[in-house]
């Protein structure tokens, strides 16, 4: 490849994440860096710009690495962003790639030291016979400045590819998970974590699923989830014992044998879980559709909405291009009335679940002009095509949106196409 391609890779978004107030927004990408946007504040010449996203701090997270036991090259792309709640002036974040967890701290400096005793302003060292009185260093305003420094960094735990971070609700501990084992770690401890989950079997060749995501519950801290490739999810509690390979509930819908197929198992491995706002549902996410479960029920979803059905009979085709493969992530919306998720062609899917209906809209540069309105978009799967309808064959699977984030109390919305982010708001008058 060229430099250029090599440019634009590192530069496709990996993972979309707003922190707990939404005033900022952090992307990862696939070169390992952080992009943190802030949003403004209200202004009085500019009524428009409050709910503007601008870029606040950007900050290398991850460099490429070499594992020489394995003769492995790790990647520096950013697999995941989670917040921690803000407890002072600095916002923390944890961000992974492959291998290692980092903790950053993102704080600001718009005030500088001025008058030592020992050295000049430019920083030399004065000599001492020359120092008759004794001055007091004073604090002078300066241009903003925005420091990332990294805090901890919680390594040589996995030994599979991390794919999820997610931070308990007691503020002190966090989980990752990789494709066999889930750890929780302290926030203050990086030498040592503990194993909860372990799905390794002892002859490798019987290995039947693999842990796809999982995620702490918003309330009790002594509850998560995970999801496996083989479309179940496992609920565990800590309190009844600490080693989690019992769970507490399985969910898992039963499979409709009248539509079985070769990709069956391939298409109902899930791909993201997401525990709602309140904590009573959790959200997930296979390749043709979003389910919504009520925790007290096992035996299958509560709803089930498709979001591009229109696929299935394509499958042998998304098999062949891999694209069978790609991991899409779902999200809620602040109040859980809906839910968002990501399709080809830059579409994306919102489900508004108390009204039952749903809207299939576009990130793109060409329909994204400042304050348009976004216009549905409509996919004909067969006989005559619409004026206004997308034909199924003209779709574009190389451009894929797999990252979304809701603000947690407003209807803005971020969604990753590539290397585009977007950033789209209701309404207002």
């Amino acid at each position: 490849t060229s430099v250029p391609d090599l440019h634009l890779y590192a530069d496709i978004i990996s993972t979309v994440e707003f922190n707990y107030s939404g005033d900022l927004l952090a992307t990862g990408d696939k070169g390992g860096r952080v992009v943190i946007f802030q949003r403004e504040q209200e202004n009085k010449s500019r009524p428009h710009s409050r709910g503007e996203y601008n870029v606040y701090s950007t900050f290398q997270s991850h460099e490429p690495e070499f594992d020489y036991l394995k003769s492995l090259e790790i990647e520096e792309k950013i697999n995941k962003i989670r917040w921690l709640p803000q407890q002072n002036a600095a916002h923390f974040l944890l961000s992974t790639n492959d291998k290692t967890i980092k903790l950053w701290k993102i704080s600001e400096r718009d005030k500088r030291a001025e008058g030592y005793n020992l050295k000049d302003e430019d920083g030399r060292l004065r000599d001492p016979f020359r120092i008759t009185a004794l001055r007091v260093p004073i604090l002078k305003p300066m241009d903003l400045m925005v420091e990332a420094s990294p805090r901890r960094i919680f390594a040589n735990a996995h030994t599979y590819h991390i794919n999820s971070i997610s931070v308990n609700s007691d503020h002190e501990t966090y989980l990752s998970a990789d494709d066999l084992r889930i750890n929780l770690w302290h926030l203050e401890i990086t030498d040592r974590s503990f194993n909860i989950v372990d799905m390794k079997p002892a002859n490798m060749e019987e290995l039947a699923e693999v842990i796809t995501a999982a995620e702490f519950h918003p309330h009790q801290c002594n509850v998560l989830v995970y999801s496996s490739s083989k479309g179940t999810v496992r609920l565990c509690d800590m309190r009844s014992s600490a080693l989690c390979d019992r769970h507490s509930k399985f969910f898992e819908e039963p499979e409709d044998p009248s539509s079985r197929s070769f990709f069956s198992e391939i298409i109902s491995s899930i791909s993201d879980v997401k525990f709602s706002h309140s904590g009573r549902y959790m959200m997930t996410r296979d390749y043709l559709s979003v389910k919504v479960w009520d925790l007290n029920m096992e035996s299958r979803p509560v709803e089930t909405h498709q979001v591009h059905e229109y696929l299935r009979s394509k499958l042998c085709s998304l098999y062949e291009n891999d694209c069978i493969f790609d991991k899409f992530e779902c999200c809620w919306n602040g109040s859980d009335s809906a839910i968002m998720t990501g399709s080809y062609n830059n579409f994306f899917r919102m489900f508004d679940r108390n009204a039952r209906r749903d809207v299939t809209l576009e990130a793109s540069r060409e329909n994204s002009k400042p304050r348009a309105s976004l216009k549905p978009r409509k996919v004909c799967t067969g006989g005559k095509r619409k004026k206004d309808e997308i034909s199924v064959d003209s779709l574009d699977f190389n451009k894929k949106i797999l990252h979304t984030a809701w603000h947690p109390l407003e209807n803005i919305i971020a969604v990753a196409a590539t290397n585009n982010l977007y950033i789209f708001q209701d309404k207002v008058n």
